[in-house]
């Protein structure tokens, strides 16, 4: 391996080479190079540098240009940048006449003509050179302080955190009436459902808004025959909001929410949805005024229908050996069943229950039902954006029904 020559021998070099390397010709400044970079061990642009003499065509120029982009115009250039949020040179090239026409109207800048004219002459690649200083030394844009995730302030809760709750303690969630197409506007129904009895209270909605879930809620609160203790929620926006969370503070509602993607965790208002909206309402598309009406009378008939006449299975219990799962069930009992035997039931409640229990007719609601599905079937729409709406006839709805359901239709 070669021995290393030292900086003073180097130096010696380059005084050598450097007049034979100025009057050479472009051939035998190559072989000059060669030999010096042999030599030396420099990088070859590092070894032309320093054969180069310093009073040479290139070495002006670069003085030359320096003179040219003095202080007084890197300072306009700085300020001109940070009006312009700090763009790339490229970006700032553009919008520069403009943008320095602007802040001299308005008395942000003031330059001589000369600085003026050399600052718009400057091209992309050299305002992103200039800048280049002030870009290493400048701090970092200050993130806006942004307030704490709404999200953050609700604590989740898993399907095995209720542990027997008593009645209040609610499951929410929404049931879309799309029609299969989510283009557009469409009926949202807000579902609610105790825990412990499995009472279920349905609003719709116009939209999915947020001042509407809590209005839906408020509702929901003044038919249900027990106070509401707590709401257990999905991640939708429509409920992780400041308004719902307020309100859930101001009525002394403790305010959970389920896990991300674990439908699990809402066991009971899912199935509430399958059992009791869908076998109701089907999955027909709904919209309108109109039709959110004719939902709220049908959903006021299938509240008293389902809460006090039919009965409904609760899981007891849940074993495992190995891959076989045991479940046991009480007995199935409505949800006016379990209010009238949960002790946390008041006196004047349950009399209040039985009462009401005695002066239902469940024919007479089941008629309502019929003909509340009726009118429904009239107003469904499947809606394709190319043809518009398309009616679903009475005839056809009816026909997709049970044997047995047509025949009560008609008492």
């Amino acid at each position: 391996m070669a021995k290393k020559i030292s900086k003073e021998t180097k130096k010696e070099l380059i005084s050598a080479l450097k007049q034979r390397y100025k009057s050479a010709s472009k051939g035998d400044k190559t072989k000059i190079l060669d030999e010096f970079v042999a030599l030396s061990g420099y990088h070859r642009k590092h070894a032309v540098r320093l054969l180069r003499d310093k009073n040479d065509q290139s070495s002006a120029k670069s003085t030359y240009s320096r003179r040219i982009y003095g202080e007084a115009v890197v300072e306009a250039l700085i300020v001109t940048w940070e009006a312009a949020d700090r763009i790339c040179g490229k970006r700032l090239k553009v919008v520069l006449p403009n943008l320095v026409e602007a802040m001299e109207r308005h008395g942000h800048l003031k330059l001589n003509p000369e600085v003026r004219q050399r600052l718009l002459a400057a091209s992309a690649s050299t305002i992103d050179r200039l800048l280049r200083p002030v870009r290493k030394t400048a701090r970092p844009r200050k993130k806006r302080r942004t307030e704490p995730k709404v999200r953050n302030q609700i604590p989740v809760r898993t399907f095995g955190d209720w542990d027997g709750p008593p009645p209040g303690f609610l499951e929410i969630d929404f049931v879309v009436h799309c029609g299969g197409s989510m283009a557009g506007s469409f009926i949202h129904t807000l579902a609610a459902t105790d825990i412990c009895s499995g009472w279920i209270e349905c609003i719709p909605l116009l939209a999915r808004e947020q001042s509407l879930v809590v209005e839906g809620l408020e509702a929901i609160r003044k038919q249900l025959p027990f106070p509401i203790l707590g709401i257990d929620s999905d991640n939708d926006s429509a409920f992780i909001s400041d308004m719902l969370l307020e309100y859930s503070k101001i009525q002394r509602i403790k305010f959970t929410r389920s896990r991300a993607y674990r439908k699990n965790d809402q066991a009971w208002i899912e199935q509430k949805n399958g059992a009791v909206i869908r076998r109701f309402v089907g999955h027909d598309r709904f919209s309108g005024v109109v039709a959110g009406q004719a939902l709220a009378h049908l959903y006021q008939a299938i509240r008293l229908y389902v809460n006090y006449f039919q009965p409904s299975f609760k899981l007891k219990e849940k074993t495992r050996k190995g891959a076989y799962v045991r479940r046991t069930y009480h007995k199935p009992a409505t949800p006016c069943d379990r209010l009238l035997e949960h002790s946390k039931i008041d006196n004047d409640t349950k009399k209040r229950l039985r009462l009401r229990r005695q002066q239902l007719d469940p024919v007479a609601l089941l008629h309502q039902i019929r003909n509340d599905q009726a009118a429904l079937a009239a107003l469904a729409s499947s809606e394709d954006i190319a043809t518009g709406p398309e009616r679903k006839s009475l005839e056809q709805f009816l026909s997709q029904l049970p044997t047995v359901d047509k025949q009560i239709i008609y008492l």
